[in-house]
């Protein structure tokens, strides 16, 4: 697979494949340097519900790795024009950011805004953040790693990203309904394929009596020329 640059520093994004709904797979690239993943067109919203929690076991393992801030400008990886930033809202998680090519190719999440919109972090509520601030007084952004006020900003000045907290209760529910969608997804797998073995015994069964029916109607003389196209008709299915 041709390797894929990181938007932001530039450097060779590590692949990772997860599997895909339905059938196949989902090729992912991610930057631990940026702590990133570039999604192709579709691709978050094409991982199976395990898929996504491995992701987030990956994430996990990497989350004390150093991070690099992200650059002021992101280039798409497939085309290298700039990426446009985007802000989005997911059922579970809240509001995200995210940055996107306007030529389809995909676009660029960091791991923080991922976990907003796989519903694994919770967003603090104003009176939160305000109880934080008497406290702390500014953080880093989980969207840029850019430093904000939160005395002063409740979202990320530079990229608007929302102030967000891993809430072990958050990761709890995430888990639980992920876990109960794969349940769900594989037992579906199951009675799909269930379903297309007897699809196709019936139609070997069918297929088979039709041979039956046209060798009992073919003359005597015509057994091994017939035959042989009977074989022949059967080596093209």
């Amino acid at each position: 697979m041709t390797p894929v640059p990181c938007p932001s520093c530039g450097q060779t994004m590590t692949k990772r494949r997860l599997p895909r709904n339905l059938h196949g797979e989902v090729v992912l690239d991610l930057c631990f340097h940026c702590h990133g993943v570039w999604f192709d067109e579709f691709e978050s919203g094409q991982i199976t519900p395990g898929g996504v929690i491995e992701l987030f076991r990956l994430i996990h393992e990497h989350r004390d790795a150093p991070r690099l801030p992200l650059r002021d400008a992101l280039a798409c990886p497939r085309c290298n024009d700039r990426l446009l930033h985007g802000l989005d809202r997911s059922k579970h998680g809240g509001q995200f950011n995210y940055h996107r090519c306007l030529q389809k190719h995909g676009r660029f999440t960091t791991f923080a805004q991922l976990m907003i919109e796989k519903g694994f972090v919770r967003q603090l509520t104003v009176s939160e953040i305000d109880q934080l601030a008497a406290r702390v007084g500014s953080i880093r952004c989980t969207g840029c790693g850019a430093p904000v006020d939160i005395r002063r900003d409740h979202a990320c000045p530079h990229c608007r990203a929302p102030i967000a907290i891993l809430d072990p209760a958050a990761v709890e529910r995430a888990l639980a309904r992920l876990d109960q969608a794969e349940s769900a997804r594989s037992r579906r797998d199951v009675e799909l394929l269930g379903d297309a073995i007897v699809i196709r015994e019936r139609e070997k069964s069918r297929f088979a009596r039709e041979q039956r029916q046209q060798f009992n109607q073919l003359d005597v003389g015509d057994l091994i020329v017939s035959g042989v196209d009977l074989l022949w008709q059967v080596l093209r299915r």
